[in-house]
């Protein structure tokens, strides 16, 4: 019943606003078991991220690798940046949201969300990859529901934070060659036996 009641409320443009409605649709699929989920799957990302980085250099030889470490770098410097000139108090943290699903509030500030902001855009550095594209598809959803389940992100700062994301990678993306064949040409200087074939 109360998802039909939310449900209803999006539909009919209920006065509510999006990221309350959100908030309640959280509250309404709400458990322990994603509780426990969903806490760790925020920092999954210091696993993942590496692990996709390695995957392309070292198995796949790809010189993508390179481009996807500097739009990470990139994309974090930006959301961290945005943060620090907006200053947007988390949800959880704001006593006015005290009733909204919260396992633990987190420090610093919401607007734009930093996991979709530094994850989202980085899909298009594994494209070519269908099941690893993927693979991460699904846990970038998973991971970016999970901020809004815990309060840590309004929906709308998730949203930005994909709009930006893949503003920036694009661009990153469009130079990924000249960016690929200049760091393979440092790796090479520094550790030779690391540098990637030129015809990968």
């Amino acid at each position: 019943m109360q998802y039909l009641l939310l449900l209803s409320q999006l539909i009919n443009g209920s006065q509510i606003g999006i990221n309350i409605w959100a908030f309640q649709a959280m509250k309404v699929v709400a458990s322990p078991l994603l509780n426990s989920i969903m806490s760790p799957l925020a920092e999954s990302f210091y696993v993942v991220i590496p692990a996709v980085a390695l995957y392309l250099y070292f198995r796949k030889k790809d010189k993508n690798a390179y481009s996807f470490i500097v739009a990470a770098v990139a994309l974090f410097i930006v959301g961290d940046i945005l943060k620090h000139i907006f200053q947007e108090p988390r949800p959880c943290s704001l006593q006015e949201l005290s009733w909204i699903n919260s396992v633990g509030c987190e420090g610093g500030y919401s607007f734009p969300s930093d996991h979709a902001t530094v994850l989202t855009g980085l899909v298009f550095f594994v494209k070519r990859y269908k099941y690893l594209r993927i693979a991460y598809i699904v846990w970038l959803i998973a991971v970016l529901f999970g901020r809004v389940y815990l309060g840590a992100h309004y929906l709308t700062d998730v949203f930005a934070g994909i709009v930006i994301s893949l503003a920036v990678a694009y661009v990153i993306y469009r130079f990924e060659d000249r960016i690929n064949g200049v760091a393979n040409a440092i790796v090479r200087k520094v550790l030779p036996p690391l540098a990637l074939q030129e015809s990968s």
